[in-house]
């Protein structure tokens, strides 16, 4: 039975517009083509094929989804596909993109598809659920389909503001919690061993939940860079913050492939086909419970003392615990975040 979806706290974003939510779901089992179908058969749209391993479903009734091999050898550079009038480029045009198809044709036996869903307003994103119910029926694998199955679906939820004291709440909440969403999803142990969704370093923990850290925007984006000069978390702010700042991002990482955009990448959940009651409605409210403990200033300055207090033990233990208690207040207001406290 699919949970009510979770509303959040801030349901507008910058313009005063309803806030969206961008989803990528990897997964094996079916191919460009037959995924393509899928989607044109629930949501409308024509198919336009970019390479032979990705193909663009435009004008469905959510917008244009991507699919496409998860592999950036598989796709010849968009540089190099043009129509050029000297035989040589040409034919060096068509040498790369014969390398292309041929190392699509070996990865696709092991690399997954992925499906970059178009943001929908977050009240919406239940109909997205009817994807993953299509997908499962279809027979698509997920996390545990195989030996090297490490397959995540990502949340891309936009920022409600861009001023520095909203997103450092929203990044504090995350860090308090993050031991608990860990637990909740379950995180297969094949993400866990890849880098891809690596938690923060203790370091950068301790400078940020510490109550008396208040940097402006340019000083939590230069302190998010020092210590996470990488894509690999499981929040990655990157294509925020180079968005927000792109001159500031770029001079400390020029040659990291970032896709700047105004949201928070949140990396970490599973793709749980095998689980009959996982959707993305269960996501979208596991990240609300983030956002819900943001918004709540006296809880979320509580949880940061309380954090304090674990990191001082002589043998941290407890802080799971903790974690859990502050993501069900979030819903509950009832549980104590001190419970568990030792």
């Amino acid at each position: 039975m699919t949970q009510p979806l979770a509303e959040p706290p801030w349901r507008i974003n910058r313009s005063g517009a309803p806030r969206r939510v961008g989803i990528e779901i990897e997964f094996d089992g079916l191919d460009c083509a037959g995924t393509a179908a899928l989607l044109r058969d629930l949501f409308g749209g024509r198919l336009v094929w970019k390479d032979p391993y990705r193909v663009d479903v435009e004008d469905t009734i959510l917008g244009a989804f991507r699919v496409e091999l998860d592999m950036s050898l598989a796709h010849p550079a968009a540089a190099v596909t043009g129509a050029r009038n000297d035989d040589w480029e040409r034919l060096v045009e068509e040498l790369q993109a014969d390398v292309a198809e041929t190392v699509g044709d070996v990865g696709s036996l092991w690399m997954p598809v992925e499906i970059v869903a178009p943001p929908v307003a977050w009240s919406d994103l239940s109909s997205l659920d009817r994807l993953v119910a299509a997908l499962r029926q279809a027979g698509a694998g997920g996390t545990r389909s195989g030996l090297l199955s490490a397959y995540g679906t990502q949340l891309n939820p936009e920022i409600a503001s861009s001023e520095a004291a909203h997103l450092l709440s929203v990044l504090q909440a995350y860090l308090l919690l993050s031991d608990w969403l860990r637990e909740d999803i379950g995180v297969d142990l094949r993400r866990r061993l890849t880098p891809f969704v690596d938690p923060f370093p203790n370091a950068y923990m301790e400078r940020v939940l510490d109550p008396s850290y208040a940097p402006d925007r340019c000083g939590l984006i230069r302190d998010y860079l020092a210590y996470n000069p990488t894509r690999n978390r499981e929040l990655d702010l990157l294509p925020l913050f180079a968005f927000l700042e792109p001159r500031q991002v770029r001079a400390r990482l020029p040659d990291e492939k970032i896709e700047a955009r105004p949201t928070f990448h949140y990396r970490l959940p599973d793709t749980r086909f095998d689980l009959a009651d996982w959707s993305l409605t269960l996501e979208w409210r596991r990240w609300v419970a983030v956002e819900r403990l943001a918004a709540d200033s006296r809880r979320l300055q509580q949880g940061m003392e309380l954090y304090g207090e674990h990191r001082c033990q002589v043998i941290p233990l407890g802080w799971p615990t903790q974690s859990r208690a502050l993501a069900e207040a979030a819903f509950e207001g009832a549980p104590d975040p001190a419970k568990g406290r030792r």
